[in-house]
């Protein structure tokens, strides 16, 4: 495979099939199983504080893991990292519906987990293998388009799902996708070189004792956990962290890509990245409290309003990603999140009493915004690292995502907790202020020079 011309066609559109099914099915068990705790609690006779846990152990699973196996594409083959971590996903998807107790689903959960992150963590780097450097800015728009699709119809399929049959079918029907991706991938995706250098297991270990300490104390402050512990774990963090970082320094392909962040519009980027995710969570999980508890609409109501936001994402991010291919990222980014940011303060200053379209085309202009951005700053993500660290830069990706979800829904929390009645205003905000500090941060990467990509 020329690895400046991507795949020959058709493979390439084989390819990039599964890259997207593998992602919906990752994205999508993110978001389903919120709208089914309640139901799957009732069944396995767990409260709801119990059950939490079932989406929680996904998402941590993926967090603490991402980065590790982003670095073990890069030593033995994104294509077996990401065809690995299908069938494990698959699998564990059976088990999940085969489950007859909160602890047998929550294990399978946490193995469901690893899976998505095999997935995940790759799935750009792969991307960058399968496309042509000059059509490369399309390849990623079709990741970004996936990914909000996924995310806007996750609810809708849980709830037609939940309507004709029981909740483990919300993970049964994973199966047959999973398997029909796995043999097509086998077959289709790229087959990029690796390294013979050894894996580093002790920096893996470190890498999800810092991060899923992290989040475990960021989340707990958000919520008013005992502070004693959430200082304690803070504490751990702080101590894990420093000799974490020590041991990537002197490393020549480090787990945590400190050597990519020393390119500074990958380092931008990436700051861009975590700012963007945090606004957007602010946003996300404080609107269903303002629409509902302050202009009391019901949560059908709700889902409605919400959904030109992901849905406007998914007409601009093409367009966006076309014109990656001709623009500076710093610039596209610059201006979609400061139309984010302007969206999001229309958003908070809503009068007493907004009709349906008052709220939708403010939901409009954040989705505009949000779409216009994305696309250009993950191409820049993953073409400022050389080729051979495509998988470092894909896991980073990844990582600040996450990264950003995590603090903004920790803010929320902490939001409603200093001004409860006017908590939703306050996070919309506070979002819009993080979408003007990523929109002044994208702006500094047109004079932070452009890293020449290397094979």
């Amino acid at each position: 495979m020329d690895s400046d011309q991507g795949l020959p066609l058709p493979q390439r559109y084989w390819a990039i099939l599964v890259v997207a099914l593998g992602v919906t099915l990752a994205v999508l068990d993110g978001a389903i199983a919120n709208v089914a705790l309640p139901t799957i609690a009732r069944n396995l006779n767990a409260s709801p504080a119990d059950s939490i846990w079932v989406v929680n152990a996904y998402q941590l699973a993926i967090t603490i893991s991402l980065l590790p196996l982003a670095s073990l594409g890069d030593r033995i083959g994104y294509r077996h990292v990401y065809v690995g971590g299908l069938a494990l996903f698959t699998v564990s998807s059976l088990a999940c519906a085969l489950s007859g107790s909160l602890v047998g689903l929550t294990a399978a959960r946490i193995v469901q987990g690893f899976g998505a992150a095999g997935i995940m963590s790759v799935n750009t780097a792969l991307v960058r293998m399968i496309y042509p450097h000059k059509q490369l800015g399309r390849g990623v728009a079709i990741n970004t388009t996936v990914v909000a699709v996924s995310s806007v119809v996750g609810p809708t399929v849980a709830s037609g799902v939940l309507a004709v049959a029981t909740w483990p079918w919300l993970f049964a029907i994973n199966v047959p996708i999973g398997l029909a991706a796995f043999a097509i991938g086998i077959r289709a995706l790229p087959r990029t070189p690796g390294h013979r250098q050894p894996y580093d297991f002790i920096s893996a270990i470190m890498n999800a004792l810092f991060f899923g300490l992290a989040i475990v104390a960021v989340d707990g402050f958000g919520h008013g956990a005992h502070r004693p512990w959430v200082i304690a774990e803070l504490a751990a963090v702080v101590v894990i962290g420093y000799f974490f970082v020590r041991r990537q320094l002197t490393r020549s392909q480090p787990l945590l890509p400190i050597d990519l962040l020393r390119i500074p519009v990958f380092a931008l980027s990436i700051g861009t990245s975590v700012c963007s995710f945090c606004a957007q969570m602010l946003a996300f999980v404080s609107l269903p409290f303002l629409l509902q508890d302050t202009f009391g609409m019901s949560q059908v109501e709700t889902g409605f309003l919400m959904t030109p936001w992901p849905l406007v994402i998914v007409f601009v991010a093409p367009l966006s990603g076309i014109l990656a291919d001709r623009y500076s990222a710093g610039l596209l980014g610059g201006i979609g999140l400061a139309i984010l940011s302007l969206g999001l303060v229309a958003l908070a200053t809503l009068g007493a009493h907004p009709d349906a379209f008052d709220i939708a085309w403010r939901m409009a202009v954040c989705g505009l915004g949000f779409g216009l951005f994305q696309s250009p700053n993950n191409r820049q993500i993953i073409s400022a690292a050389p080729r051979h660290r495509s998988g470092g830069a894909s896991g980073m990706l990844g990582t600040a995502r996450l990264t950003g979800q995590t603090l903004g829904a920790a803010l929320v929390a902490l939001c409603f907790g200093i001004a409860s009645k006017n908590g939703p205003t306050l996070a919309l905000g506070l979002g819009a202020a993080f979408a003007a500090v990523a929109a002044v941060v994208s702006l500094l990467r047109l004079t932070s020079g452009q890293r020449v990509e290397t094979a």
